[in-house]
């Protein structure tokens, strides 16, 4: 028995382990923080204004969903409703009380969302799966009702749409394109650096916890509705934030019916797509989903603009993107944050690695 014993190699430590698996994914993270801080040195106001700002933004919001699915396992389809509901609270915010500034009154609007969050993540404590995701479908709805029925929301605007006012944060106006782009940065990578520190502290251990195994985490002492409320309240801040960027920083406009149930879709294959569980696989998955269709839509009007009719080059673009997804998804069904890890590995053992 002893010899058996000593024949044995010795554990792992678990914080070399986690680093392994660690290292690949902070080095591109590294890598994408260089990139978009060399950026504005050269990129034009389009790439500024139409590529860059929603990239983040639809990274901010799929952050906040994968911290409610992907790391506590709650499913959720109402993501767009959190979102217009910061967007709107942060505009009648900063109409109805000029002096308090946008980013003070975007966190306000994102604490809003937080709790309608909390309300919408109450039927958790009861359902799960399909259910509860039919709960979000059905607050996603109401949402939009309110917002087109009631039109205090939008100062009561004949058409329902409104503009929103100047970015000024501590009095400079950023309003320009670069200026857009470094204050939607700031703000992404704020929330950013604290979803990182939330996830690998106790409060991402519990979450994952419940997610892994809920019965067995009540076994354990871990409160089960505190902490599936109170990721329900920090991804709706995190979605809140999302769409008052959208509204103030990319689109210039609020409406509700810009923050419909395709929208939500659209985050939700973004979290699927850059992989569950992983912030990396947010920024990878938005990036995948905003610069993929430019790219099919330069390709296609470049090469096959005379063999396709206008009308329809959309709706070939719509078949040959989802047709990628769905292969995507069988070939690595664990995300591009995944495909991105093995590829740092591979890189990094590349001369004594096998191939393939």
């Amino acid at each position: 028995m002893n010899t058996l014993t000593l024949a044995l190699p010795p554990p792992v430590p678990a914080r070399a382990t986690s680093a392994r698996w660690v290292a690949p994914a902070a080095w591109t993270l590294l890598a994408i923080a260089l990139a978009v801080l060399v950026v504005p040195l050269w990129a034009s106001d389009y790439v500024s204004s139409a590529v860059l700002v929603p990239w983040l933004v639809f990274s901010l919001a799929a952050l906040g969903l994968n911290l409610l699915t992907g790391y506590t396992g709650q499913l959720s389809v109402g993501s767009s409703a959190f979102m217009s509901i910061g967007a709107f609270a942060t505009y009648n915010l900063a109409l109805r009380c000029p002096g308090l500034g946008l980013v003070p009154a975007m966190l306000i609007g994102a604490l809003v969302a937080a709790l309608f969050g909390v309300l919408v993540g109450l039927p958790s404590l009861r359902i799960k799966g399909f259910y509860l995701i039919v709960s979000t479908l059905a607050a996603q709805f109401f949402v939009e009702w309110v917002f087109v029925k009631f039109g205090w929301f939008s100062n009561y605007s004949a058409s329902g749409v409104i503009s929103a006012p100047a970015l000024v944060v501590a009095g400079v106006d950023v309003s320009s394109p670069a200026g857009r782009y470094l204050f939607t940065l700031a703000v992404v990578v704020a929330l950013t650096a604290f979803a990182s520190r939330l996830v690998r502290g106790p409060t991402g251990r519990r979450w994952m916890a419940v997610r892994d195994m809920d019965t067995a985490a009540a076994v354990l002492g871990i409160p089960i509705a505190q902490v599936k409320l109170q990721a329900f309240a920090v991804s709706s801040f995190y979605l809140g934030v999302a769409g008052a960027l959208w509204a103030f920083a990319y689109v210039g406009t609020v409406e509700p019916h810009g923050f419909d149930l395709a929208r939500s879709f659209q985050i939700l294959f973004i979290v699927i797509i850059g992989g569950l569980g992983s912030i990396l696989g947010c920024f990878l998955g938005a990036a995948f989903i905003v610069l993929f269709p430019v790219l099919l839509s330069t390709v296609a009007g470049q090469h096959l603009g005379g063999l396709i009719d206008p009308g329809n080059l959309e709706n070939a673009q719509k078949i040959v993107f989802g047709a990628l997804i769905i292969g995507f998804l069988i070939k690595e069904p664990e995300g591009l944050a995944r495909l991105c890890v093995n590829g740092c590995r591979r890189l990094r053992h590349w001369p004594l690695s096998p191939p393939g």
